[in-house]
């Protein structure tokens, strides 16, 4: 149905150009007057405008997913903020793989907290931490920065505020949604969340509520209602559970090379330094923070998800954001500076090499250990101590976006 209210919709419009067109010919044979031919021109190039944003969205368009995070950073949340670092990496994985009419989406993640006390009271005890970004190594960054305190917890403000500081996609086929996660009754706080979640649907924003404690209490304290409102999911998950790492034969052999994927990276400009050592650090977070999260991090470096094209010149000419030949010495790396445009050229192409065949193997042995960790997840399914942070994000916003016509591999 979609396709064909589509199709017809591409008809119409050059219907209506074909239309202006005939217009001014036949206005031209009659011998119109030059006041009135004007008049026809100027409603043809308004037909024209009309139909171009059209036609030039369906050429350009890129598929969207936007996630925003929202998370009850008081005193008893300190187990959720634990799980949500160490399943980041995990979480976007799922979603790099999606495809729609054969096309990776772009994936953005935002970032709020609410409910801690050392947070202003006249902004509801809010923060946004980021705002939508690619760049997922400033979530994890941010992610570690947080820290618990005090607990007044007003979830229809949070939702709010987000859907309207954040740029949300206007594109009705995008997938928008928020994961709102906490443990205090849901109807607290100046703003009603019936009319926060209602207005946050209207736009298209889909709302999953995550209960931290037990089904029956979320229920009561509105965490459910919350979602039903905004076509959403709610769970129930217990936040102080420690997350199950299957470990599988090819973990070691991932991290190894996920760790040797810095050594192809070429940071210029202002922020390369910066961000040359964000990454590494993100890697050490991953890797202190639990077994599996190092593994899922390599993963995700290796595919086209995490591209660095602000910091990274290897990124930055293969995708034709910046041109070699125009980048100042000063910008360059030590091992550029002064070399000719050959020389450098040769130098990013062979940085670029490594890495992909670094890529290409990462994403063989994952293929084989996502088929054992699989078959391991079948195995201990029965003896599974309910939802997790991960699994129960990964869940609801799986079944959303395949209501965009999203697919997984």
């Amino acid at each position: 149905m979609l396709l064909k209210t589509k199709k017809a919709h591409e008809m119409a419009q050059a219907a209506e150009l074909r239309g202006a067109k005939n217009l001014i010919t036949d206005a031209i044979r009659r011998g119109d007057t030059m006041r009135k031919l004007t008049t026809l021109i100027t409603l043809a190039v308004m037909i024209c405008l009309a139909s171009a944003p059209a036609l030039a969205h369906k050429d350009h368009e890129k598929p969207l997913i936007q996630i925003a995070i929202l998370l009850d950073t008081s005193n008893s949340m300190d187990g959720l903020i634990q799980q949500a670092k160490s399943q980041l990496w995990k979480i976007v994985n799922e979603f790099v793989m999606a495809k729609r009419n054969g096309v990776r989406p772009e994936i953005q993640v935002a970032l709020y907290e609410y409910g801690n006390d050392s947070l202003p009271s006249k902004e509801g005890y809010i923060r946004q931490v980021l705002g939508f970004t690619s760049d997922l190594d400033k979530v994890s960054e941010k992610l570690f920065a947080l820290t618990t305190n005090g607990g007044s917890e007003y979830c229809g403000q949070v939702i709010k505020t987000a859907q309207r500081q954040l740029d949300w996609s206007g594109a009705n086929n995008d997938l928008k949604v928020m994961i709102i996660a906490g443990n205090e009754p849901f109807r607290q706080g100046p703003v009603d969340y019936r009319d926060s979640c209602k207005a946050a649907i209207n736009k298209g924003i889909i709302i999953n509520t995550i209960h931290c404690g037990p089904y029956d209490e979320g229920v009561s304290g509105g965490w459910q209602d919350g979602a039903r409102l905004a076509d959403g999911t709610y769970i129930h998950i217990d936040q102080d559970r420690a997350v199950a790492h299957i470990q599988a034969p090819q973990d070691d052999e991932i991290m190894r090379l996920g760790a040797k994927l810095n050594d192809t990276y070429i940071p210029y400009g202002r922020k390369g330094g910066e961000a040359s050592a964000r990454q590494a650090t993100q890697d050490s977070n991953a890797a202190s923070v639990a077994p599996g999260s190092m593994v899922n991090r390599a993963v995700f470096k290796s595919t086209a998800g995490y591209s660095n094209t602000e910091w990274d010149l290897g990124d930055a000419v293969a995708q034709g954001t910046v041109d070699l030949a125009k980048v100042d010495d000063d910008a360059l790396p030590e091992e550029l500076k002064g070399k000719s445009k050959k020389d450098k050229e040769e130098y990013v192409a062979k940085k670029v090499d490594e890495r992909k065949k670094i890529q290409e193997k990462i994403a063989k042995l994952n293929k084989d250990r996502r088929d054992y960790v699989e078959k391991e997840e079948t195995k201990m399914a029965a003896e599974s101590g309910g939802e997790t942070f991960d699994s129960a994000l990964i869940k609801s916003v799986r079944t959303q976006a395949a209501e965009k016509s999203f697919t997984f591999e």
